[in-house]
């Protein structure tokens, strides 16, 4: 079973970026992402109302952190290391099966410049090389295209669709998984792709 320590963060670092530990001084930021319509369009979760509710988010994931079931970093620019820009993590560790649930998300004057791209190729990497991960998975709305370009290019690939799967705000959306093995293979034939869903 997957052993990870956390103790000694890890902060990495891209050509443009730093992601490193988030603290309590990120809430701001946190704030301004989880009550942003356009951050959280897809994100089927309840929008942050105030800054106590940013405060709740991160005191999770420093649970997560302290218990070394999941690991989240502050997306940073390395000339602006102290202003969170966004958030990337393997937010749920799957230990027995060496897999990780990856999220992430940008602040909106950030995108279509590769930055969440460049994040996950870095986490990715340390999931794969550090971490020592077998597997990685995104769930995402199936109807985030920008998401599943960003996955995709990164080389993860679509593992299955779950209709109508969960419930938010009184309405049933699907999943869809896109997943990527250490390796770099993983089979795209019908057995993953043309799941039959019973409905």
């Amino acid at each position: 079973m997957l052993q990870p320590n956390f103790s000694n963060f890890p902060e990495l670092h891209t050509n443009r970026l730093l992601l490193r530990r988030i603290t309590h001084k990120d809430a701001p930021g946190i704030f301004r992402l989880r009550s942003d319509e356009r951050v959280m369009q897809f994100i089927d979760k309840e929008r942050a109302a105030s800054i106590a509710d940013a405060e709740a988010f991160i005191n999770r994931i420093i649970h997560l952190l302290n218990i070394n079931d999941g690991i989240t970093w502050a997306i940073a620019l390395n000339n602006k290391p102290e202003t969170l820009i966004g958030t990337i993590g393997c937010w749920r560790l799957i230990k027995e099966h060496y897999r990780a649930e990856i999220r992430y998300m940008l602040q909106p004057e950030f995108w279509q410049q590769g930055i969440r791209k460049e994040a996950l190729n870095a986490v990715v990497n340390y999931s794969f090389n550090t971490l020592k991960l077998h597997s990685s998975e995104a769930q995402i709305n199936p109807e985030n295209t920008a998401s599943i370009a960003i996955l995709t290019s990164a080389g993860f690939i679509k593992e299955g669709y779950f209709k109508e799967n969960f419930l938010f705000n009184g309405k049933f959306g699907d999943t869809a998984v896109y997943s990527k093995l250490q390796n770099g293979i993983l089979q795209t034939s019908s057995h993953f792709l043309n799941i039959p869903i019973i409905s």
